[in-house]
């Protein structure tokens, strides 16, 4: 057979492919930090209400970004759909004073993404997982326990506990979880799931489901609480959505339950809403752009620009998060640091030093994405992309005097 002989001139010295290559990239570049620089000046203008401006520059921007570029384009093209919302409801004074209640439909589409999510990127594995190693613990020794979970969605994070807990010498008495959400339906579902689960571990489970959110209860009786039970209350911290309603009275309810262990997630944002104007909001779109462009640059490095997971949850839920930051409107200033809070109303840190912190080490050893870091801080585990902290989980007790 006859060798086909390669002509260097044909493909190109390989130098010059090189030197294209570094070109193209830093051409990438060069049009990124523009399209930020721009981005920028647009909240700067909308921080001072030149709306006129605002426009302007946002109808440029939207020309040169797009959802399937790079992963730069990708979060200034969200950005920039979330500042057109905010310059159109200010236009109009139409912006809301509370967040609207998700229909049946959005949830299942969120809860759906929020899947896709934990298959693409260890956040939401070292959540659940940080959680139910820190409760296991927590629980040694204990015959009952009833978990408060704040925003229970589909129930994903327990059939992991629920495994551990069944592997223990010492079988538990009982189980419920309370679990909080936005439709009955919803929660019938997830407590049917769980059940059957737990049916097949042979766990005694009970599932007490509330819709609303827990610093709107009337009754704080309707936590069903029960003596002799240990009782845990999870709470996941996101931005797609108000997970507790009036804070004060969310801080009330779990200090006067009393918990053996709250245990919390977090992401690395105020929770300040930003519905302020000003350098307040600047900032919270500073904060939340430098977090979200480390958040697409993770999911960016491990799916291709193509890729239709990835188009799912950046649309769905990065999206989501970021026009209720930016968007904001009328509402209620959150509480900023609910760790300092629980402090302030006598919780005791608990560290996750130890088993938890091994755990996760292991967990992200085992995940086939690079990049990640982990790092304890003063008894808390946070979870990163690179030199950014993205999540912080910590743990709680209350004060044995208390």
């Amino acid at each position: 057979m006859a060798t086909k002989r390669i002509d260097r001139d044909t493909v190109g010295d390989p130098s010059s492919a090189v030197k294209r290559r570094k070109d193209l990239d830093e051409e990438e570049d060069g049009g990124a930090i523009k399209l930020l620089s721009l981005l920028l000046q647009c909240a700067e203008h909308v921080a001072t209400d030149h709306l006129r401006e605002a426009s302007t520059l946002l109808s440029e921007i939207s020309e040169s970004c797009s959802p399937f570029g790079s992963s730069a384009e990708r979060v200034v093209a969200y950005f920039t759909q979330a500042l057109q919302t905010r310059v159109i409801s200010s236009y109009l004074s139409a912006a809301c004073s509370e967040t609207p209640l998700l229909t049946v439909f959005q949830s299942q589409k969120i809860f759906a993404a929020l899947q896709t999510f934990n298959s693409v990127t260890p956040l939401i594995k070292f959540s659940h997982f940080t959680a139910n190693q820190a409760i296991f613990q927590a629980l040694d020794g204990e015959d009952s326990v009833h978990i408060i979970d704040l925003d229970v969605m589909q129930g994903l994070q327990w059939p992991g506990l629920f495994n551990i807990l069944a592997s223990r010498p010492r079988k538990l008495r009982s189980i419920r979880i309370t679990g909080f959400g936005s439709s009955s339906d919803l929660l019938a579902s997830t407590g049917r799931r769980l059940a059957d689960f737990a049916a097949s571990l042979s766990l005694p489970f009970e599932f007490h489901p509330i819709e609303g959110k827990i610093g709107n209860l009337i009754d704080p009786s309707q936590l069903g609480t029960r003596r002799g039970e240990a009782v845990v209350v999870h709470w996941m911290h996101h931005q797609l959505y108000d997970v507790t309603g009036n804070d004060v009275e969310t801080l009330e309810i779990i200090r006067r339950i009393k918990p053996n262990l709250i245990t919390m997630v977090e992401q690395e944002l105020s929770n300040d809403d930003g519905g302020g104007g000003g350098s307040g909001f600047l900032g919270r779109f500073v904060e939340a752009l430098h977090y979200y462009s480390a958040l697409f640059d993770a999911i960016g490095d491990g799916l291709g620009e193509e890729s239709g997971e990835r188009f799912t949850v950046e649309q769905i839920v990065l999206a989501t998060e970021i026009r209720n930051i930016v968007v904001g409107g009328k509402r209620k200033k959150k509480m900023v640091t609910w760790r300092e809070e629980l402090s302030r109303v006598g919780f005791r840190s608990v560290s996750l030093r130890g088993n938890p912190e091994t755990q996760a080490g292991l967990l992200l050893g085992m995940l086939p994405w690079n990049g990640y870091t982990l790092v304890q801080d003063n008894g808390t585990l946070r979870l990163g992309w690179k030199d950014l902290s993205l999540l912080t989980a910590s743990a709680w007790q209350s004060h044995p005097s208390d």
